[in-house]
């Protein structure tokens, strides 16, 4: 079969998506809620400023927002990760970053399966978040060798699943037929179980040496434990969830509130407490319960160079030096204030984020620029004399602490847990299968690629002269 004939890993993506998305508003009805109330926000905000509405329409953004959103899973062992990559590869999803959690109480590490191209980010920019179990931290030995032998005993994928994939690798694509197989069979690795493969006590064990441990090893597969839409003002949606009878968690995780938004902002309604059966010593099923799955929103704003994210970091320790945000919200107050105050050092104009080399923006011309002639091409003076136009590139990746935080916060108060930090990316990309992506080289690629293109525009008009 020609590969014209097959469906584009973007369009595969968008229908897993939207079937993931479907799937989980019927498992956990107050997503749909919050998706509800996410997109009569960023309605608001578009009709109350047109420049912005104006600027994601000239960028081809605008119908992003409400496509706009990510999910979440926890895998247990290096052969289910590897998999899990080969997966999303048919989807059109790469791995990009590499983030250690244990520095903030979480045994995991993760990358982000997501699209890289401005053109399969347009069409749909789903992402997962994929964290692998970091079974070498589970401090008891006992514990850790029976988690390793349940993991080794289940199979999160269908035959079905892997023999589609490996169609789609050795073919170069699937048709219409095996693209709508591929979707369902994968699903299945995603869905909520309510019967766990482990018994009572050894679930508590694994709770007692974190929550996390228990969610990833106790069931028949990662179910996804979120999904988030993206909103253009998190304050708004943030105040307003309780209203929809959804609690929010207290601190917002990220930066503060700013008028030129950087990297990622997040929230999220605290999990379910759901009902799970588990396996009594005589074989039969015992009743129990356990708390997983949330929601979440994110607000997306400019991606930071390494110059930035310093700054960025900086910033952030020293209010968690200051104020560091109780798990049950007490001081939620005090630490926004703070967070607000430290950030004033970050400058919180485009311009000035720009000329700070602390942000990546994509240059155009602008439609004087693209008719003139006899100009020079210095960016600043192209730039002030209205020929090129700077527009922040979004940023497309995650923030560990904000992550964790999110975590912490649908786990219990309690979650957070003292881990050795040892990040390991050789090891995670050994198991991984493939390198991660370095998101600063990716981001620094498509500031120059603009860049490079609207110089060269200009240069040619003032040869031409």
């Amino acid at each position: 079969m020609k590969a014209n004939s097959y469906v584009s890993a973007d369009r595969i993506r968008s229908d897993f998506s939207a079937a993931m998305s479907a799937m989980y508003r019927e498992e956990v009805p107050a997503y749909g809620t919050l998706m509800a109330l996410v997109a009569s926000v960023n309605d608001e905000t578009l009709a109350a400023d047109p420049h912005l509405k104006a600027r994601l329409e000239a960028t081809d953004t605008l119908d992003r927002i409400s496509e706009e959103r990510h999910g979440a899973i926890r895998l247990g062992t290096p052969e289910e990760l590897s998999m899990m990559r080969r997966v999303f590869a048919v989807m059109g999803m790469y791995p990009v970053g590499y983030y250690d959690l244990s520095t903030a109480g979480v045994p995991v590490h993760s990358t982000a399966f997501r699209p890289v191209g401005a053109q399969s980010l347009n069409r749909n920019p789903f992402r997962v978040f994929t964290s692998l179990l970091r079974l070498d931290l589970i401090a008891d030995a006992a514990l850790r060798a029976e988690a390793a032998e349940v993991l080794a005993a289940r199979k999160i994928f269908t035959d079905e699943a892997v023999t589609l994939v490996e169609k789609a690798e050795r073919n170069g694509g699937l048709d219409t037929v095996d693209a709508a197989r591929f979707v369902a069979q994968v699903l299945e690795t995603f869905r909520w179980h309510d019967h766990a493969i482990v018994s009572t006590d050894m679930y508590k064990r694994l709770h007692d040496a974190h929550r996390l441990i228990a969610d990833v090893v106790s069931f028949k597969g990662p179910h996804i434990n979120h999904l988030t839409p993206r909103t253009l003002d998190i304050d708004k949606v943030q105040a307003r969830m309780p209203q929809e009878g959804i609690a929010p968690k207290a601190v917002v995780e990220g930066p503060p509130t700013r008028t030129c938004p950087i990297l990622l902002r997040q929230t999220s309604f605290k999990s379910l407490e759901e009902p799970v059966s588990f396996i009594a010593a005589d074989g039969s099923w015992q009743e129990g319960s356990h708390t997983a799955r949330f929601g979440e929103i994110e607000q997306r704003g400019v991606a930071l160079t390494p110059k930035g994210r310093a700054l960025y970091d900086q910033l952030l320790n020293e209010t968690r030096v200051r104020v560091r945000p109780a798990a049950d919200g007490s001081n939620a107050g005090e630490y926004e204030a703070v967070l607000t105050d430290v950030f004033k050092t970050f400058p919180d104009d485009w311009d000035g984020i720009r000329q700070a080399r602390l942000g990546y923006f994509r240059y155009s011309l602008t439609e004087k620029g693209s008719r003139v002639t006899g100009r020079s091409a210095d960016l600043e003076t192209a730039i002030e004399a209205g020929l090129i136009q700077f527009d922040p590139i979004v940023y497309e990746d995650f923030l560990p602490v904000s992550a964790a935080g999110i975590f912490q916060s649908n786990l219990g108060d309690d979650a957070a847990q003292d881990f050795v930090a040892s990040p390991n990316q050789v090891m995670f990309e050994r198991d991984l299968g493939a390198s991660v992506l370095d998101e600063f080289a990716h981001y620094a690629g498509i500031e120059r690629a603009s860049l490079e293109m609207c110089l060269g525009i200009v240069n040619m008009a003032v040869a031409a002269e």
